[in-house]
């Protein structure tokens, strides 16, 4: 199995928009669907709850590691075993993480977005692959969330 998930995508949009769209914390949350409590900072957490219709009972908690102004953004965030609504604590304080980034690159027609979520060998063995397969389908469906977003 591999230790990381990529998507790329090229986007019908200057940089600077792509940039807005991934780290201002309510444009983020329009097209990701979650609901922030506030803005992404540099070395703190970001908290709010997921708006993904069945989903809204989950928790949404990552650290934000780096902000390179139109360059670079990642955070890492929490894996919990099981999303079921009848197990799913919200505790995400112990959980092993994974690290998110989103690579901005300009092209002629745009922005190239590339996002990698690695360090999948650090998940216990009892629900890496569920999570890497969960991850894999969700990053396929962000990609097409931020390209209509930023579209509009």
């Amino acid at each position: 199995m591999a230790n990381y998930i990529e998507k790329q995508i090229e986007l019908k949009a200057p940089v600077s928009r792509v940039w807005r769209a991934l780290t201002d914390y309510r444009e983020f949350g329009e097209w990701f669907l979650v609901k922030l409590e506030g803005p992404f900072v540099e070395g703190q957490v970001s908290r709010g709850m997921i708006t993904y219709p069945g989903y809204e009972y989950l928790k949404w908690e990552a650290f934000v590691q780096k902000m390179e102004p139109e360059k670079l953004f990642s955070f890492t965030w929490g894996h919990v075993k099981s999303f079921d609504k009848d197990s799913y604590t919200g505790d995400y304080s112990n959980a092993p993480t994974t690290l998110v980034e989103f690579r901005l690159e300009p092209t002629k027609n745009g922005t190239l977005l590339t996002v990698t979520e690695s360090g999948f060998d650090r998940l216990p063995d009892d629900f890496r692959e569920e999570a890497f397969r969960r991850n894999d389908g969700g990053w396929s469906e962000q990609m097409t969330n931020i390209e209509k977003h930023v579209a509009k």
